[in-house]
């Protein structure tokens, strides 16, 4: 069998979410939580530190899935021509003891009702068989996404398989990742003068009373301050990933 692996560039992706809608049309998937293509974004820091983190995952077809072993009617399985895991949807019965073995979340459900079947990324089999690449891959606008064989992915891009946040990659995953490039500030500026700029608006009322609220920003305030792959419904998947349709 040869191991096919996604490539994952953070430092290119800005969470358009190109990427999982061209992969809902492409399976005719409806609007809603089923997303087998699942952009994620948090932010880490406060002013003048602050950054917006993004991560584009699918499912990590694991060279080692923990999904496969916890499947008690066999429903899950991994493919011979290109390491895809896939699920047979006849099989599954909605039991979810694949989201809670998998670390990644990779198993989808169309809703929270009792006895959902499970459907995920299938890697774009059928577009593979016609010698074009997933779906995801080709709809990135800024090329943030790559896809091949574990070999040639790793050969141009490395062997890094964890972003900041991430389980660790015990499930040894076909997704390489490249994490962010060192924050620039390409525009010198003072910092302290620009808050105080940004509170003079005149007869628009202030953004913020006090430096604080900006510069120490109590818990709470932000939705999303860390990666939360797995969830345990619809609703907080959808806040995850910014997007409460789908």
């Amino acid at each position: 069998m040869t191991q096919y692996a996604f490539f994952f560039d953070q430092s290119r992706c800005y969470g358009c979410q190109a990427c999982s809608v061209a992969c809902k049309d492409w399976n005719g998937i409806e609007p809603g939580p089923e997303k087998w293509m699942t952009v994620y974004e948090w932010e880490k820091g406060t002013y003048p530190d602050l950054r917006v983190h993004d991560l584009a995952f699918s499912c990590g077809h694991c060279q080692n899935p923990v999904c496969i072993k916890a499947c008690p009617n066999n429903a899950i399985f991994k493919e011979d021509k290109y390491g895809a895991v896939l699920v047979d949807e006849d099989k599954c019965t909605g039991n979810r003891q694949c989201i809670i073995a998998c670390p990644y979340g990779a198993p989808k459900f169309a809703s929270d009702a009792p006895g959902t079947k499970m459907s995920k990324c299938t890697m774009c089999i059928d577009r593979l068989e016609k010698g074009e690449k997933p779906m995801c891959v080709v709809s990135c606008p800024l090329r943030a996404l790559d896809f091949g064989t574990l070999e040639e992915i790793e050969a141009k891009y490395g062997s890094l398989r964890q972003l900041e946040d991430m389980p660790a990659p015990d499930t040894k995953p076909a997704f390489i990742v490249r994490p962010h490039t060192e924050k620039k500030k390409l525009v010198p500026y003072d910092k302290d003068k620009a808050l105080f700029l940004m509170q003079q608006r005149g007869d628009l009322g202030t953004v913020f009373e006090n430096v604080e609220d900006v510069t120490n920003v109590k818990e709470g305030v932000v939705p999303r301050t860390k990666l939360i792959m797995k969830h345990t419904n619809s609703k907080d998947l959808l806040a995850q990933t910014r997007n409460d349709i789908g």
